[in-house]
């Protein structure tokens, strides 16, 4: 589904800013996998993400998604392949839009081509997919006057109306209270295992990590450092991550480790 072959990035090259982000990168991702992606910051989560999505062209190596090398591909191309979450959750809607306007924004995405504008059977749609968090009566609502929470989950609601074939969740609860984060990561674990997505997760929520998926990938200083998957991953404890963090880069999480051992 997605492989990633000695993918690099350096920022800023050749210059006293230079800055390696990711450092020969390898890692193969199954159709149907469900990925926790964690490290310290500046561990290079984000910047993997970006080299998936083609938000910045990668320096050196090679990424196959679906069989298809889109290396060299545009973001917006890729687009129609990926759905990707912010941890910000205006990123994903357009506050000065409907509710129904932006999702027929979302769904015309995986309709390239086929010209068609909102109508009975489309507002039905959405009122079924918005039913399980409420707002399937607020079609004509301003996506602006909605809640933190509300608004990411009908963020993953956008993002999987296309059908990607790839779901990249960036952090996309870090910026919600624990009581909405755990609404919205229930409503993800449910879209991903109903639809059969394959999806990457970066979290800084550790326990998120363990229990999201089925397979983990650390990271640190741009390396994938550890990764673990089946029953392994489901044996592992906080405390076992922390450890083994240490015994292989020989150092604390410093003052990250508060952030990756407390909810979001």
């Amino acid at each position: 589904m997605l492989d990633i072959q000695h993918v690099t990035k350096v920022f800023f090259p050749g210059t006293v800013n230079e800055k390696i982000a990711l450092s020969d990168i390898n890692l193969h991702i199954n159709e149907g996998d469900v990925v926790s992606v964690i490290g310290s910051n500046g561990s290079g989560k984000s910047t993997l993400f970006n080299m998936i999505a083609g938000t910045f062209p990668v320096t050196a190596g090679t990424i196959m998604l679906d069989g298809e090398d889109v290396t060299h591909k545009s973001e917006y191309k890729r687009a129609f392949g990926i759905g990707r979450i912010f941890q910000d959750p205006t990123k994903g809607t357009s506050a000065n839009m409907s509710i129904q306007d932006n999702m027929l924004l979302s769904l015309k995405k995986g309709m390239r081509g086929i010209g068609f504008s909102l109508n009975n059977e489309r507002r039905e749609l959405f009122r079924s997919l918005l039913e399980p968090i409420g707002l399937q009566d607020r079609l004509e609502d301003n996506v602006g006057l909605l809640s933190g929470g509300q608004r990411q989950a009908l963020t993953l609601i956008m993002a999987c109306m296309s059908k990607p074939k790839l779901l990249l969740l960036d952090e996309h609860t870090a910026a919600l209270d624990p009581g909405n984060a755990r609404i919205v990561m229930d409503m993800t674990e449910k879209i991903i295992q109903e639809e059969h997505y394959t999806a990457l997760m970066i979290t800084h929520n550790m326990q998120f990590a363990i229990e999201f998926g089925n397979r983990l990938v650390m990271m640190d200083e741009g390396r994938i450092i550890l990764e673990a998957e089946g029953d392994e991953k489901r044996s592992l404890t906080v405390s076992d991550l922390v450890r083994r963090f240490k015994e292989i880069r020989n150092k604390d999480f410093a003052s990250d480790e508060e952030l990756l051992t407390e909810g979001d």
